[in-house]
């Protein structure tokens, strides 16, 4: 749905890559403390403070101007990187000259040219069909609890039979999760409803089609009700909200299908979710709605925007493709799309893929599990954000993942991102990050992040969505500088190469409470595109 001292660590070699040792990289800046501030970012770099220096800027960045220094003279290979997401605006002026291409495919033309199974994949492929339609779904709790209701609704434990008793208490357990997470969309709904009445009763009264705040400050009446009503309309209008915008923001909250029991996000699709073998379905048509998805279109360029056309930003790779992988709607993407969406990437070609999605439930995870472990014997690195719900995922269920414990990887080719903001003090982890000291590998920038958006825009953003593309770029970095490192080895570079902090900092969703923010993640550090390449030079030569 729409986060040092180097160390020993053991890496599986890869042609004549050299085992890593405890010896530090000279001019690796791997420990920072409080004391070391120096310099100051101007407010036009602050767009892109993601690529700051920490020691040089006092800002949590990359280091991405150290690191492109320190590539000077070398040539890269190009490197196809995978966007699974909601859409993206491929016609961007700042995308549109760094796209992959299927050149084996004849577009338009009606025919799988290449016999890959999805005819006229120019670009990529998208799995929620349309062509430039949004793509509207249930969370996945909706779906769990919809497809369990005729079997138990209204049932109680003693009219249960004794067979289905412990499916009934999952039920049960479904139903407070669905009712915990669509909560406060249901309040949202009844307010908006309530606002409604209130036009409908004031317009009666003054004969009107149409209101000012000028006609709500000039009524004088001694109805207690019509009283409250028009005070309730002031204080809306106070906020800046007329009966247009509050129009607006209802049919908003009306289109939202995520709660609602009885949506078929599979119907603009065609095939059924549930059957992993039917796979027959989806599109060319990789975009999306330029007017609604503009999540992917940002992440594509925090990865990859063109970085030598003096246009909006500079993506943090160079030498990249863009594969748009259209798998991500509004709601909880699919266990089968995902699953799908990861082998396609890997089968065209794409060595790093970016994730930027999640949920809390996953009834199909085995399809996604064996998705990770089919990359992993391909050699593709996937990067994916930690989820936005400020919580412990150690303890919490959030996915997909790679492992089935929360303990055990099932393959060493995924690395999970927490996301920072841009203050150097306890504020630094960015309050709705997830969290984890096992599940989550690293942190990186996802605050008020600089990107592109459709039809030729920019804007900012934040989520642990911005923090893992921002490693994706990293990642292709070294996949491009340095070929010969594998999957593995380039994850393990960015999670022992990064920078550590000495600080207590606010953890987030827990009121206050602070923690060392080493805890936070398994390498305890920011990710530093600088001291990420020359880790990966040491290993190589």
């Amino acid at each position: 749905m729409f986060v040092v001292a180097l160390a020993t660590i053991s890496l599986a070699s890869c042609g004549s890559v050299k085992s890593i040792t405890d010896k530090p990289v000279p001019t690796m800046e791997t420990t920072v403390s409080m004391t070391q501030k120096k310099g100051a970012i101007g407010e036009e770099q602050f767009n892109h403070w993601a690529h700051a220096d920490l020691v040089a800027d006092t800002i949590p960045g990359m280091s991405l101007a150290k690191a492109y220094k320190f590539l000077e003279g070398k040539k890269g290979v190009t490197v196809i990187v995978g966007v699974i997401d909601s859409g993206i605006d491929i016609e961007h002026e700042d995308l549109k000259d760094v796209l992959w291409t299927n050149t084996k495919e004849i577009a338009g033309n009606g025919i799988d040219d290449d016999k890959n199974g999805y005819v006229d994949d120019i670009y990529g492929w998208n799995f929620l069909g349309g062509n430039g339609d949004a793509a509207p779904e249930q969370l996945e709790i909706t779906r769990i609890v919809a497809k369990l209701n005729p079997r138990f609704e209204g049932k109680t434990m003693e009219n249960i039979s004794e067979a289905e008793k412990a499916d009934f208490k999952k039920y049960q357990e479904y139903v407070e999760a669905y009712k915990d997470a669509s909560s406060r969309h249901f309040q949202t709904l009844a307010r908006m409803e309530q606002i409604g009445a209130n036009f409908a009763a004031v317009k009666k009264y003054l004969g009107k089609q149409a209101i000012t705040l000028e006609d709500l400050q000039g009524i004088n009446t001694d109805d207690q009700t019509l009283k409250t009503q028009v005070g309730d309309l002031i204080g809306l209008f106070g906020r800046g909200l007329d009966e247009d915008a509050y129009l607006d923001y209802y049919e908003t909250q009306k289109k939202n299908k995520n709660y609602d029991f009885n949506f078929d996000g599979r119907a603009i699709v065609g095939d059924n979710p549930e059957d992993f073998n039917d796979r027959n379905y989806g599109n060319g048509f990789v975009i999306g709605s330029k007017e609604e998805e503009s999540h992917g279109t940002h992440v594509a360029g925090i990865i990859l925007a063109s970085r030598n056309n003096n246009k909006g930003l500079q993506g943090v790779a160079n030498n990249a493709k863009l594969m748009s992988v259209r798998a991500v709607p509004d709601g909880d993407e699919r266990d089968k799309d995902v699953a799908l969406a990861i082998r396609y990437a890997v089968d065209n070609g794409a060595k790093v893929i970016n994730m930027s999605f999640g949920k809390s439930f996953s009834p199909n995870k085995e399809w996604v599990f064996d998705a990770i472990k089919y990359a992993a014997e391909k050699d593709v690195l996937l990067v994916h954000a930690a989820g936005n719900d400020n919580k412990n995922i150690d303890v919490k269920d959030n996915f997909p993942n790679d492992s089935d414990d929360k303990v055990t990887e099932i393959s060493d080719n995924v690395i999970t991102i927490g996301a920072l903001s841009a203050n150097f003090n306890e504020n630094m982890p960015a309050s709705f990050s997830n969290y984890g000291k096992l599940n989550v590998d690293v942190f990186a920038s996802g605050v008020q992040i600089y990107s592109t958006v459709p039809k030729d825009e920019y804007a900012k953003y934040s989520g642990t969505s911005m923090a893992s593309p921002e490693v994706a770029g990293i990642a292709t970095l070294i996949r491009s500088y340095y070929p010969q490192l594998s999957a593995s080895q380039v994850k393990h570079i960015i999670m022992n190469s990064g920078v550590k902090v000495n600080l207590q900092v606010l953890v987030p969703g827990l009121k206050g409470e602070k923690a060392p923010f080493s805890s936070l993640s398994k390498a305890g550090s920011i990710a530093n595109a600088y001291n990420a390449l020359l880790l990966a030079d040491k290993m190589v030569n």
